[in-house]
């Protein structure tokens, strides 16, 4: 398929992550409020917005998000006259998770408004790490491009990590970690982030992979006693989350877990890494390796991904 031919409207950004990383920069016409990465699609017409207020704490979004469940109402809205001037051939979008991005359901009835154009509507549902590289292959044999090196090139820098963690497992005893995806309320982070954890040379809490994150209850985080807590909130970069972890951080029990007095709580800007399932969690692995083993892994990221708390 020549690019001349395709315009392609990405409504999510993990999506256009993967477009990007495929070659396929060129061909993206419109983007999601959300898609910030990479620089080069910034100029990109905004095809979505948020009807809740993002700048909120996580508090007052989880209770904007409930009054919009209830009232069964989306919590984005598409623009459809910017669709409409684009005129995109496919548009990409999810059926996972209604609270990250725009929903399926929709994308499908802002497409059935459409006059100018048809666009054929990619959907990405990915629940596993293995999910994500295979969203990759599909998304490049859709528009005729090889993905053979790409994923060959990611799946070595999982490797690494993997094969190096493996005398760990064999041998020591790997720190017990709980990964945290919201703050208020409290939730563990699942999914694919378990497999991570895991490859990265630690023991996940709370979560089976590939399920959908659950809420945590403050005493069973204490119960736990972690040896690592990595906060990872869905949306939300270093210096958000710095602020929303005061909210817990200054609850008496805090200090006498074990890994706020071993040091070994972390922050990381969730929003970049681990919650967008595309290529950069070959990057949120490392950066998971570096937290959990920095006596083996240095890739740098520190300061910039993660900070210690």
């Amino acid at each position: 398929m020549k690019d001349e031919e395709v315009r392609i409207v990405s409504l999510i950004p993990s999506a256009t992550e993967i477009l990007a990383i495929l070659g396929l920069t060129d061909a993206i016409v419109g983007r999601s409020h959300e898609c910030d990465y990479p620089a080069e699609i910034h100029n990109r017409p905004i095809c979505t917005q948020a009807r809740l207020n993002t700048n909120a704490s996580s508090g007052e979004i989880n209770q904007q998000l409930n009054k919009f469940i209830q009232s069964a109402l989306s919590i984005y809205q598409v623009k459809t006259d910017v669709l409409e001037e684009l005129q995109p051939t496919h548009i990409l979008t999810q059926d996972q998770c209604d609270v990250c991005a725009v929903s399926f359901g929709e994308v499908e009835k802002a497409v059935a408004t459409l006059t100018k154009s048809s666009p054929k509507i990619i959907s990405l549902q990915p629940n596993l790490l293995q999910d994500v590289w295979a969203d990759i292959e599909k998304i490049a044999n859709i528009f005729g491009v090889d993905s053979l090196q790409v994923l060959e090139n990611l799946e070595a820098r999982v490797q690494i990590i993997a094969r190096r963690t493996k005398g760990l497992r064999e041998t020591e005893k790997l720190p017990t970690v709980a990964c945290i995806e919201w703050i208020e309320p409290l939730m563990a982070a699942a999914n694919w982030i378990p497999e991570l954890v895991t490859q990265a040379g630690g023991q996940p809490l709370f979560t089976m992979t590939g399920q959908p994150s659950p809420n945590l209850s403050w005493e069973t985080l204490v119960a736990s006693n972690p040896d690592v807590v990595i906060f990872m909130p869905c949306g939300f970069d270093l210096q958000r989350t710095r602020q929303e972890t005061e909210l817990i951080t200054h609850l008496p029990e805090w200090k006498n877990l074990h890994a706020t007095q071993t040091g070994r709580v972390y922050i990381t800007d969730g929003n970049a890494y681990f919650n967008r399932p595309g290529p950069r969690l070959a990057d949120s692995i490392e950066i998971l390796a570096e937290i959990l083993h920095p006596e083996i892994f240095a890739y740098g990221y520190k300061q910039k991904a993660w900070e210690i708390l």
